[in-house]
């Protein structure tokens, strides 16, 4: 997990936004014994925004923008093949919680499968890559390494998972051209069909906050699209690597995005404070310079009545709505299953799922869910 993170605050605060690094994922999430949470969900994202939607309890494939509305029109019967393959995921799913079980010595109490599998795709060196991930209990599980097409287990428990497939070369060569073109080739389809708000630029608002005056100032940032937006603080003209505290790009109500970035000020002389400013940077605007000057500094007790606490309402807000997603986004998507006969995939589509699990041998390993080339799920065969 901590692997993940590291690599979303890279994208999201590495410098160089000239290019834009576009991306489509997938998360899977199964459970069991949370009684407030379905026991499987599936989302599909394309650069942070919500494409398709499954859960156990609606238990239908459903479109959450009109990138994916346009593309099921374009391919009747698709919607339907989406959500029978997800149903089909759903129980496969169930099944590898008791294999991962089984494979940790569990018995009872709460736990999840997860998976995430996705691409990206540089669209100004139309340089790709990809990641296949999968979690347990919110630790890593086991990852594809596609420099080496090997996969890497961290754990003792992943490592009969890893031998069996380790020796699919064939099955690995497939995740090679699927992260490399196919899932690329659907990307950029998407793109297009929803160019007029996924490729468009949003100017980011700009605010300096501070709780009280002994709390850092925060660099509040929101309203901007995309979401891969650089904010960093400068002193004397050189970014500050210490004293800085990068928050998470989090999704506003309207499709929007903002971020913090916390200056802590506790031992610089407040004469100095002149020497600090704000950057934020995104393409296809000019830098927006925020200079750390007190009469700009919104606090609990200014006229402006803005506070840091907004932040946290827009998390809130993000998790009453949309909790399948704030749970794929932020943990690694694993799932258990079993090694079991390959079924034929179709060309055209995204991650299904096959094979079936069989908990009762010691050699149940771990299956690839079978990516397909594109975001939606094809019915299986």
């Amino acid at each position: 997990m901590k692997a993940l993170i590291g690599l979303l605050l890279l994208l999201v605060f590495g410098h160089g936004v000239s290019s834009l690094l576009h991306s489509m994922q997938f998360f899977y999430t199964a459970s069991s014994g949370l009684s407030t949470f379905p026991e499987f969900v599936v989302v599909g994202m394309v650069d942070g925004v919500q494409m398709v939607h499954y859960d156990s309890n609606s238990k239908r494939a459903v479109p959450k923008h009109d990138a994916a509305d346009q593309l099921y029109r374009d391919h009747p019967g698709d919607l339907e093949g989406d959500t029978g393959g997800f149903q089909a995921d759903q129980q496969a799913f169930k099944a590898n919680i008791g294999i991962a079980k089984q494979r940790f010595n569990q018995t009872g109490g709460t736990h999840m499968v997860q998976w995430m599998v996705g691409c990206e795709w540089d669209d100004e060196d139309d340089s790709t890559d990809g990641y296949n991930q999968h979690g347990y209990d919110g630790e890593d599980f086991i990852s594809l390494d596609l420099k080496t097409l090997t996969w890497v287990a961290p754990v003792d428990e992943a490592c009969a998972t890893k031998r069996r497939w380790d020796g699919d070369r064939a099955r690995n060569q497939y995740w090679k051209n699927y992260f490399t073109k196919e899932c690329v080739d659907w990307l950029k389809k998407l793109l297009s069909y929803g160019k007029s708000t996924l490729l468009r630029t949003d100017r980011p608002r700009v605010s300096l906050l501070q709780r009280s005056p002994s709390s850092p100032v925060v660099c509040h940032a929101t309203g901007f699209f995309p979401d891969r937006v650089v904010v960093f603080w400068k002193r004397d003209g050189q970014e500050l690597q210490e004293q800085v505290d990068h928050g998470e790009v989090l999704p506003n109500h309207d499709g929007t995005f903002q971020v913090s970035v916390d200056l802590n000020l506790k031992a610089v002389p407040q004469e100095d404070w002149g020497r600090y400013e704000c950057v934020v940077q995104l393409r296809g605007i000019e830098d927006i310079s925020t200079p750390l000057d007190p009469p700009l500094i919104r606090t609990n007790g200014g006229k402006s009545g803005i506070t840091v606490p907004i932040i946290i309402g827009f998390v809130v807000l993000l998790l009453a709505a949309a909790a399948a997603a704030a749970v794929g986004v932020l943990l690694y998507k694993k799932r258990n299953d079993s090694h079991k006969q390959h079924k034929p995939v179709d060309s055209h589509k995204r991650p299904i799922s096959v094979g079936s699990s069989d908990t009762s041998s010691e050699n149940t390993e771990v299956q690839n869910l079978d990516p397909e080339a594109r975001l939606l799920t094809e019915g299986r065969s």
